[in-house]
Protein backbone atom coordinates (compact mmCIF):
# COMPACT_ATOMS: atom_id res chain seq x y z
CA UNK A 1 0.00 0.00 0.00
CA UNK A 2 1.35 3.42 -0.97
CA UNK A 3 1.38 6.26 1.51
CA UNK A 4 0.63 9.86 0.61
CA UNK A 5 4.25 10.87 1.22
CA UNK A 6 6.62 10.12 -1.66
CA UNK A 7 10.17 8.92 -1.24
CA UNK A 8 13.10 9.39 -3.59
CA UNK A 9 16.11 7.09 -3.36
CA UNK A 10 19.41 8.86 -2.61
CA UNK A 11 22.18 8.86 -5.21
CA UNK A 12 25.41 6.99 -4.66
CA UNK A 13 28.93 8.24 -5.28
CA UNK A 14 32.28 6.46 -5.35
CA UNK A 15 32.94 7.07 -1.66
CA UNK A 16 29.64 5.48 -0.63
CA UNK A 17 30.35 2.42 -2.78
CA UNK A 18 33.82 2.00 -1.27
CA UNK A 19 32.61 2.52 2.30
CA UNK A 20 29.78 0.03 1.78
CA UNK A 21 32.25 -2.52 0.44
CA UNK A 22 34.57 -2.07 3.41
CA UNK A 23 31.64 -2.48 5.79
CA UNK A 24 30.54 -5.73 4.16
CA UNK A 25 34.06 -7.10 4.33
CA UNK A 26 34.34 -6.17 8.01
CA UNK A 27 30.90 -7.57 8.75
CA UNK A 28 31.80 -10.88 7.07
CA UNK A 29 35.00 -11.08 9.09
CA UNK A 30 33.05 -10.35 12.27
CA UNK A 31 30.58 -13.15 11.53
CA UNK A 32 33.25 -15.79 10.93
CA UNK A 33 35.09 -14.57 14.04
CA UNK A 34 32.17 -14.52 16.46
CA UNK A 35 30.13 -17.49 15.21
CA UNK A 36 32.69 -20.10 16.39
CA UNK A 37 32.63 -18.52 19.87
CA UNK A 38 28.85 -18.77 20.01
CA UNK A 39 28.97 -22.36 18.69
CA UNK A 40 31.49 -23.24 21.39
CA UNK A 41 29.04 -21.94 24.00
CA UNK A 42 26.06 -23.89 22.63
CA UNK A 43 25.85 -25.99 25.81
CA UNK A 44 26.29 -22.94 28.03
CA UNK A 45 23.57 -20.64 29.28
CA UNK A 46 21.59 -18.29 27.08
CA UNK A 47 23.18 -15.38 28.95
CA UNK A 48 26.70 -16.56 28.09
CA UNK A 49 25.86 -16.83 24.39
CA UNK A 50 23.94 -13.56 24.34
CA UNK A 51 26.88 -11.71 25.87
CA UNK A 52 28.91 -12.42 22.72
CA UNK A 53 25.95 -11.67 20.48
CA UNK A 54 25.72 -8.20 22.02
CA UNK A 55 29.43 -7.60 21.50
CA UNK A 56 28.94 -8.47 17.82
CA UNK A 57 25.86 -6.22 17.57
CA UNK A 58 27.63 -3.23 19.10
CA UNK A 59 30.67 -3.81 16.89
CA UNK A 60 28.50 -3.73 13.77
CA UNK A 61 26.69 -0.61 14.94
CA UNK A 62 30.08 1.01 15.54
CA UNK A 63 31.26 -0.01 12.05
CA UNK A 64 28.13 1.40 10.42
CA UNK A 65 28.70 4.74 12.12
CA UNK A 66 32.45 4.96 11.62
CA UNK A 67 32.78 3.37 8.19
CA UNK A 68 29.49 4.28 6.52
CA UNK A 69 28.64 7.43 8.48
CA UNK A 70 25.27 5.93 9.43
CA UNK A 71 24.10 6.76 12.95
CA UNK A 72 20.73 7.19 14.63
CA UNK A 73 18.80 9.54 16.89
CA UNK A 74 16.53 7.97 19.50
CA UNK A 75 13.33 9.57 20.75
CA UNK A 76 11.02 8.15 23.41
CA UNK A 77 13.50 6.15 25.48
CA UNK A 78 11.50 7.24 28.51
CA UNK A 79 8.63 5.10 27.19
CA UNK A 80 10.55 1.86 27.69
CA UNK A 81 8.85 0.06 30.60
CA UNK A 82 10.83 -1.45 33.48
CA UNK A 83 9.63 -4.94 32.56
CA UNK A 84 10.01 -6.81 29.28
CA UNK A 85 7.21 -7.17 26.76
CA UNK A 86 6.50 -7.22 23.05
CA UNK A 87 8.06 -4.89 20.51
CA UNK A 88 6.04 -4.14 17.37
CA UNK A 89 8.35 -2.42 14.93
CA UNK A 90 8.38 -1.03 11.43
CA UNK A 91 10.54 -3.24 9.20
CA UNK A 92 12.38 -1.56 6.32
CA UNK A 93 15.96 -2.74 6.56
CA UNK A 94 18.44 -5.10 8.19
CA UNK A 95 19.57 -2.14 10.31
CA UNK A 96 16.76 -2.36 12.86
CA UNK A 97 17.55 -6.02 13.56
CA UNK A 98 20.83 -4.73 14.99
CA UNK A 99 19.63 -1.51 16.57
CA UNK A 100 16.67 -2.97 18.45
CA UNK A 101 19.00 -5.49 20.07
CA UNK A 102 21.24 -2.67 21.23
CA UNK A 103 18.26 -0.83 22.76
CA UNK A 104 16.27 -3.73 24.25
CA UNK A 105 18.55 -6.56 25.41
CA UNK A 106 17.90 -9.39 25.95
CA UNK A 107 15.45 -10.22 23.19
CA UNK A 108 14.34 -12.82 20.68
CA UNK A 109 12.94 -12.34 17.19
CA UNK A 110 9.94 -13.88 15.51
CA UNK A 111 11.36 -14.99 12.16
CA UNK A 112 10.90 -17.42 9.29
CA UNK A 113 12.61 -20.74 9.94
CA UNK A 114 14.51 -20.63 6.62
CA UNK A 115 16.85 -18.03 8.09
CA UNK A 116 18.27 -20.62 10.47
CA UNK A 117 19.59 -22.61 7.48
CA UNK A 118 21.87 -19.80 6.30
CA UNK A 119 25.46 -21.08 6.72
CA UNK A 120 27.36 -19.78 9.76
CA UNK A 121 25.15 -16.75 10.44
CA UNK A 122 21.91 -18.72 10.59
CA UNK A 123 23.47 -21.47 12.67
CA UNK A 124 24.67 -18.91 15.21
CA UNK A 125 21.27 -17.20 15.10
CA UNK A 126 19.57 -20.45 16.11
CA UNK A 127 21.55 -20.41 19.38
CA UNK A 128 19.89 -17.13 20.40
CA UNK A 129 16.62 -19.09 20.75
CA UNK A 130 14.45 -17.14 18.28
CA UNK A 131 10.84 -18.06 17.58
CA UNK A 132 11.19 -19.66 14.15
CA UNK A 133 7.96 -20.32 12.26
CA UNK A 134 6.82 -21.82 8.98
CA UNK A 135 5.00 -19.02 7.20
CA UNK A 136 3.27 -21.51 4.95
CA UNK A 137 1.47 -23.10 7.90
CA UNK A 138 -0.33 -20.09 9.35
CA UNK A 139 -2.36 -21.82 12.04
CA UNK A 140 0.64 -23.76 13.32
CA UNK A 141 2.77 -20.61 13.15
CA UNK A 142 0.36 -18.66 15.38
CA UNK A 143 0.19 -21.52 17.88
CA UNK A 144 3.99 -21.70 18.00
CA UNK A 145 4.27 -17.94 18.49
CA UNK A 146 1.78 -17.98 21.36
CA UNK A 147 3.42 -20.97 23.04
CA UNK A 148 7.08 -20.03 22.54
CA UNK A 149 6.44 -16.31 22.91
CA UNK A 150 4.83 -16.72 26.32
CA UNK A 151 7.72 -18.95 27.40
CA UNK A 152 10.33 -16.39 26.28
CA UNK A 153 8.47 -13.59 28.03
CA UNK A 154 8.44 -15.54 31.28
CA UNK A 155 12.21 -15.85 30.99
CA UNK A 156 12.49 -12.05 30.95
CA UNK A 157 13.20 -11.60 27.26
CA UNK A 158 11.65 -9.09 24.90
CA UNK A 159 9.86 -10.56 21.89
CA UNK A 160 10.35 -8.60 18.66
CA UNK A 161 7.68 -8.89 15.99
CA UNK A 162 7.50 -7.06 12.68
CA UNK A 163 3.71 -6.94 12.21
CA UNK A 164 3.92 -6.27 8.46
CA UNK A 165 5.69 -9.62 8.16
CA UNK A 166 8.45 -8.52 5.81
CA UNK A 167 10.57 -5.50 4.96
CA UNK A 168 8.45 -2.76 3.40
CA UNK A 169 10.14 0.01 1.33
CA UNK A 170 9.96 3.62 2.53
CA UNK A 171 6.74 5.32 1.54
CA UNK A 172 4.80 2.06 1.57
CA UNK A 173 2.75 0.21 4.17
CA UNK A 174 1.98 -3.46 4.58
CA UNK A 175 -0.97 -5.12 6.27
CA UNK A 176 -0.51 -5.35 10.03
CA UNK A 177 -0.82 -8.91 11.29
CA UNK A 178 -2.48 -9.29 14.69
CA UNK A 179 -0.36 -12.20 15.96
CA UNK A 180 1.76 -9.91 18.14
CA UNK A 181 -1.36 -8.38 19.63
CA UNK A 182 -2.69 -11.89 20.29
CA UNK A 183 0.45 -12.76 22.24
CA UNK A 184 0.26 -9.49 24.19
CA UNK A 185 -3.36 -10.09 25.12
CA UNK A 186 -2.67 -13.69 26.13
CA UNK A 187 0.40 -12.82 28.22
CA UNK A 188 -1.06 -9.56 29.54
CA UNK A 189 2.25 -7.83 28.83
CA UNK A 190 3.15 -4.34 27.58
CA UNK A 191 3.52 -3.59 23.88
CA UNK A 192 6.09 -1.05 22.72
CA UNK A 193 5.66 0.31 19.15
CA UNK A 194 8.71 1.49 17.18
CA UNK A 195 8.87 3.68 14.07
CA UNK A 196 12.03 4.45 12.10
CA UNK A 197 13.22 5.34 8.61
CA UNK A 198 16.21 3.00 8.26
CA UNK A 199 15.12 2.00 4.76
CA UNK A 200 15.96 5.47 3.48
CA UNK A 201 19.63 4.78 4.21
CA UNK A 202 19.93 1.00 3.97
CA UNK A 203 17.31 -0.43 1.63
CA UNK A 204 16.05 -4.00 1.58
CA UNK A 205 18.70 -6.40 0.26
CA UNK A 206 20.79 -3.40 -0.80
CA UNK A 207 24.57 -3.27 -0.95
CA UNK A 208 24.84 0.49 -0.42
CA UNK A 209 24.72 2.14 2.99
CA UNK A 210 24.10 5.89 2.76
CA UNK A 211 25.41 8.24 5.46
CA UNK A 212 22.92 10.05 7.64
CA UNK A 213 20.96 9.92 10.86
CA UNK A 214 18.18 7.36 11.15
CA UNK A 215 15.22 8.59 13.19
CA UNK A 216 14.08 6.01 15.74
CA UNK A 217 10.95 6.68 17.78
CA UNK A 218 9.70 4.57 20.66
CA UNK A 219 6.02 5.00 21.41
CA UNK A 220 3.95 4.98 24.59
CA UNK A 221 3.26 1.54 26.05
CA UNK A 222 0.07 -0.23 25.01
CA UNK A 223 -1.00 -2.45 27.89
CA UNK A 224 -1.89 -5.88 26.58
CA UNK A 225 -4.10 -6.61 29.60
CA UNK A 226 -6.31 -3.56 29.03
CA UNK A 227 -7.33 -3.84 25.37
CA UNK A 228 -8.69 -6.39 22.93
CA UNK A 229 -6.47 -7.95 20.25
CA UNK A 230 -7.98 -5.70 17.58
CA UNK A 231 -7.51 -2.59 19.71
CA UNK A 232 -3.87 -3.41 20.49
CA UNK A 233 -3.09 -4.00 16.83
CA UNK A 234 -4.90 -0.86 15.69
CA UNK A 235 -3.28 1.35 18.32
CA UNK A 236 0.18 0.10 17.33
CA UNK A 237 -0.52 0.58 13.63
CA UNK A 238 -1.97 4.06 14.07
CA UNK A 239 0.97 5.24 16.18
CA UNK A 240 3.68 3.72 13.96
CA UNK A 241 2.20 4.95 10.67
CA UNK A 242 1.48 8.38 12.13
CA UNK A 243 5.13 8.66 13.14
CA UNK A 244 6.29 7.45 9.74
CA UNK A 245 4.34 10.22 8.04
CA UNK A 246 5.81 12.80 10.40
CA UNK A 247 9.39 11.55 9.91
CA UNK A 248 8.95 11.65 6.14
CA UNK A 249 7.42 15.13 6.26
CA UNK A 250 10.27 16.49 8.37
CA UNK A 251 12.85 15.12 5.92
CA UNK A 252 11.29 16.83 2.94
CA UNK A 253 13.30 19.85 1.71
Amino acid sequence: MKLSNTYSSPKANFSIVVRSGIFYLCQFLSVISFAPIIFALRRSSFEARYHWVMIWVRLNMWMLENICGLSHALQGAENIPPTNGIILSKHQSAWETLAIQAIFPPLVFLLKKELLSVPIWGWALSLTEPIAIDRGAKTAAVKKLLRDGEERLKKGRWVVIFPEGTRVPPGQKGQYNASGAMLARRAGCPVVPIAHNAGEFWARQAFLKFPGVIQVRIGPVIEGSQFSVAEINQKAEDWIEGQMEEITRLRKP
